[in-house]
């Protein structure tokens, strides 16, 4: 492995894992060698992605790059009905089963901070989760898999699926799959990045490894009023504050604490003038499970809590609650698959255990139909962590190579087990 990688703007990452790492064993049929030629373009790629983010449902030029990128590979991407997503198959042994690899495009509604030459370029937009990183892992993967099957070497179909509208609701998963994404898909495996881990380790888990993940919006009206009378008409205010500071608790009281049942509003608004006594107040936050058992009883314990907290206030409620995706429960065997294709890419210490996390993933939508893992990539960098969703979220860019290793080794794996 040479020691250390020229990246485009000149500068270098030492230990860059574009080829086998000591424990690992090569790519086949010369891949480790194209992967290292190709590292650097990737990572160039990464960097006008994350310049140019997209939200979500907007992904149309993410998604042209995308299939101009796949188009250049010399396979035959197609657009999703509304052109701001891309599904591609890598054919090789028409007798061989279909093994999906999906990364998730979409960017959020946050401002970047980081003072990079990289930085968004679009205001109030940036990619704080990571989707760049998984979109270009899926590109280098498909440029790899795509020399493979120009060489006969491909033991069954490849499905690239590059998904948009992962953030928000509905998800964008479904538009992937009432389009026929997964048509004939005996497994499916995605990447997510983890910053709480080093670049080189893949985190795995067995069963629930993310949570599920709904969305609430409660509105409150009344008559309004001035502030010197509140007797005479509904604190709106009052009603809000108690909303958002009881209703949470008594939520997660009514199941069982490993239920992990959670509650968090994160908008919250009521009045304009300091005298004034509003009219109208509305809470928004996100509810969430670690359990689909607690999942599926979340809508009737929120409603009834919400009526009950806000019965003695007088405020008229309005519940909106809309579903979101259930708990990411992943497959054994899958998660067998995927440990010793990190072995194989690797080495044995690749892998690392990692606990069932509070944050949603509507790859769990595909895992209704078809077993499949999501596992996390390492992607932490030197000095303080830096969470996801933050604006100042970035990542250790030799991950990329890990990823494109890891995603090919396991296609490779998985077609070979379903045959």
């Amino acid at each position: 492995m040479t020691s250390a990688l020229t990246l485009p703007n000149g500068s270098h990452l030492a230990s860059s894992w574009h080829e086998a790492p000591p424990g690992s064993q090569p790519l086949p049929f010369e891949l480790d060698h194209l992967l290292a030629l190709r590292t650097p373009g990737l990572i160039a790629t990464r960097r006008h992605l994350h310049s140019h983010p997209e939200l979500s449902g907007e992904e149309f030029e993410t998604a042209a790059l995308i299939a101009r990128e796949l188009s250049l590979a010399g396979l035959q991407p197609r657009m999703l009905p509304k052109g701001n997503g891309v599904i591609c198959d890598i054919d090789g042994r028409p007798d061989g089963p279909v093994v999906a690899l999906r990364a998730d495009i979409d960017a959020l509604p946050l401002t970047d901070v980081k003072d990079v030459p990289y930085r968004s370029t679009v205001d109030g937009v940036c990619h704080a989760c990571g989707h760049d990183v998984h979109t270009t892992v899926l590109l280098g993967v498909g440029m790899l898999l795509a020399q493979l099957a120009d060489l006969g070497e491909l033991p069954g179909r490849v499905r690239l699926i590059f998904q948009p509208a992962e953030e928000i609701l509905p998800c964008g998963s479904l538009e992937v799959i009432e389009a026929g994404g997964l048509e004939d898909v005996t497994r499916i495996f995605a990447l997510h990045c983890d910053p709480n881990l080093p670049v080189g380790k893949i985190g795995l888990r067995v069963g629930p490894i993310t949570a599920a993940a709904d969305n609430v919006t409660v509105r409150l009206s009344g008559p309004g009023g001035h502030t010197a009378r509140p007797h005479l008409t509904v604190d709106m205010v009052d009603a809000l504050g108690r909303l958002v500071t009881e209703v949470p608790a008594l939520v997660s009281r009514r199941v069982p604490a490993n239920s992990g049942l959670l509650l968090v509003f994160g908008q919250a608004s009521a009045g304009t003038r300091y005298n004034v006594i509003p009219s109208e107040a509305v809470a928004s936050g996100t509810l969430r499970a670690m359990t689909r058992e607690a999942w599926e009883e979340a809508p009737k314990i929120v409603g009834q809590v919400v009526r009950d907290v806000l019965a003695p206030t007088g405020a008229t409620v309005d519940l909106e609650y809309l579903r979101g995706r259930p708990p990411v429960s992943n497959d054994a065997r899958a998660i067998q698959v995927l440990t010793a294709a990190t072995v194989t890419a690797l080495g044995p210490d690749g892998v690392a255990e990692t606990p069932q996390s509070m944050g949603g993933e509507d790859f769990s939508w595909y895992l209704e139909y078809v077993p499949g893992a999501l596992a996390r990539l390492g992607v932490g960098r030197s000095g303080p962590s830096l969470d996801l969703h933050r604006p100042s979220f970035d990542v250790d860019e030799r991950a990329i190579a890990v990823g494109v290793r890891l995603m090919v080794q396991t296609a490779l794996r998985a077609l070979a087990e379903t045959r």
